[in-house]
């Protein structure tokens, strides 16, 4: 049923409170998950006048992602399922969705904050910007405080 899973990560564990779903859905389906990172270029730029400290920063901030979806793919993979990872620059929403095409993802698995009134208005919601422009399923679970 669903053999592609889509799954955006921020490097909270909160949003790693979906891997265990993830993990029942994989086994269950024999799915492959796509692991993915969404990097913007300012995240990097915070503070760097030097365009070379800049590009030297994000480049780094790249690898660090890497580092740690890779740690979560072996993880994944030790337990005999099939994972990739991808860290990917633009806009978060616009990067889940372009990503999810392309990998041809039939489920997207993805963690909510759980955010609510104004700091919802401020500071927007991944999972819903997702599900009011995804054209497939979409699998959200709301995570407490950690």
């Amino acid at each position: 049923m669903y053999q592609r899973l889509l799954v955006p990560l921020d490097g909270s564990p909160r949003a790693e409170g979906i891997l265990p779903h993830v993990e029942n859905i994989a086994l269950r389906f024999k799915s492959k998950v796509i692991f993915l990172q969404v990097l913007s270029r300012h995240e990097a730029a915070l503070q760097i006048d030097n365009i070379n400290e800049y590009l030297h920063a994000f480049n780094r901030r790249k690898e660090e992602i890497s580092a740690y979806l890779a740690g979560i793919q072996e993880g994944f993979q030790k337990k005999g399922i099939e994972a990739v990872c991808f860290v990917e620059e633009g806009p978060v929403v616009e990067t889940i969705l372009t990503v999810a095409r392309r990998e041809n993802a039939d489920l997207i698995a993805i963690a909510s904050h759980g955010r609510s009134g104004l700091s919802r208005v401020f500071y927007g919601s991944v999972a819903a910007g997702v599900m009011h422009k995804i054209d497939r399923p979409i699998f959200i679970i709301r995570t407490r405080n950690v």
